[in-house]
């Protein structure tokens, strides 16, 4: 079917009564429709003009259609995009090599979606456990945490304590053992002689930015050591320069096992995904065993590339750290002026909003009527977390959105 002017020349309020019709309903989008966008701004059908405190859940960690990521793209397209794993490419050694040197761990795996890397990370924690650790086959266990969010697949809700993600999808996975997050001394104790690995968000974004205690990740680095199972760090929200640091885990000098990257290794471009690991833990997949036909393509491998090397020099690093305190500093200033509470790293924050005043919904679309977008999470709390662009008057000019639909 040719897309007509007509068809595609239409008001936000057609457009969204266009997909209530044919999509499913899977998402309860604000009722904003974005037609264009550039660094933090992005614009309506109608040409309001809003500013992006949301960044694609950080998938923009540089913003919308950042000049070297956007080159980097339209030089690929001109000559290679994808050729399969059956081949080699001539893009994907370097990225491969780039992201190995940012991240300190020497083995990727590529792949495309955050869900896909973490199961992927499912099973080579499995083939790692029979293999090395010596469990017994079918027996491997993954400890995660209460309160995580991993993704969708019917394997990740299996292990989700979130009844709206897990209900009414199973029979589910076996094989997960939760506990409360944060809690050391239960972490520990549900390890074990079948333990893989323990799967974990440093910072578990979608549970509302949630930060563990000083100390936590750190010691269950060391938990993990003691009980000879693989610590696998899920930074696919958190890494990148979210909160400051190259990654969340670097906040403690952690280092894992195995690392999961999503969503701004793409640039906010194209979907681009991988796991890092030790490179003796990689070994154990072998050729057949894993696979994806897209991860590593040529096109993801660009774009990836220029994301590393946007990193590698550490200006957004700083940016994070010295604007993350301009918002903790506002922030602060609305307490007890509708929010409540909030947690906050870098450029990333959890605000929980006074039930007297509106939910989260609310507030958010509050903000939207005031040109900034944001989105809510679990009720009362809403995410701020902008492209790492945004400037200190951006940030100003958000902040001053949120006092005002607060009143």
């Amino acid at each position: 079917m040719t897309l007509t002017p007509e068809r595609t020349r239409r008001s936000s309020a057609e457009l969204i009564a266009a997909e209530d019709g044919v999509l499913a309903h899977n998402y309860h989008p604000l009722p904003v429709v974005v037609a264009r966008a550039e660094g933090v701004w992005v614009e309506d059908v109608e040409g309001r003009r809003y500013l992006d405190m949301l960044a694609g859940y950080s998938a923009l960690n540089f913003g919308h259609r950042h000049p070297d990521l956007i080159a980097a793209a339209h030089r690929q397209l001109d000559a290679l995009t994808l050729t399969s794993r059956a081949f080699h490419n001539d893009r994907l050694a370097g990225f491969a090599e780039g992201l190995a040197e940012l991240t300190g761990l020497p083995a990727v795996l590529p792949m495309n979606t955050g869900a896909e890397a973490v199961e992927s990370a499912v099973k080579l924690a499995r083939k790692w456990a029979y293999e090395v650790k010596g469990v017994a086959p079918d027996r491997a266990t993954i400890v995660v945490a209460d309160g995580n969010f991993h993704g969708r697949t019917t394997t990740i809700v299996s292990f989700s304590t979130d009844e709206t993600a897990r209900g009414g999808f199973g029979p589910f996975t076996p094989g997960f053992r939760v506990v409360p997050y944060n809690d050391l001394a239960a972490l520990e104790a549900a390890l074990d002689e079948t333990t893989a690995a323990v799967l974990i968000e440093p910072i578990q974004g979608e549970a509302g930015v949630v930060i563990p205690d000083d100390g936590y990740l750190a010691g269950v680095r060391e938990a993990t050591r003691r009980a000879g199972c693989l610590l696998i760090a899920d930074e696919i929200q958190s890494g990148l320069g979210r909160t400051g640091t190259t990654l969340a885990v670097d906040h403690e000098s952690v280092r894992p096992d195995v690392l999961l990257l999503g969503k701004a290794l793409g640039g906010g471009i194209v979907p681009v995904s991988a796991v890092l690991a030790r490179s003796d833990v990689m070994a154990v997949l072998r050729p057949g065993e894993h696979g994806s036909t897209f991860g590593g393509n040529p096109l993801s491998a660009a774009v990836g590339s220029a994301v590393v090397d946007l990193l590698a020099t550490g200006e957004f690093q700083r940016r994070a750290t010295e604007l993350g305190e301009v918002l903790r500093g506002g922030l602060t200033a609305l307490l007890g002026k509708g929010v409540v509470g909030f947690r906050s790293r870098g450029l990333w924050a959890g605000v929980d909003i006074d039930p007297a005043i509106g939910t989260g919904r609310h507030i958010s679309e509050r903000l939207m009527a005031e040109g900034v977008l944001a989105k809510d999470t679990h009720g009362s709390t809403i995410r701020i977390a902008p492209p790492l662009t945004i400037t200190e008057e951006e940030l100003a000019t958000a902040l001053a959105a949120l006092e005002k639909s607060l009143r």
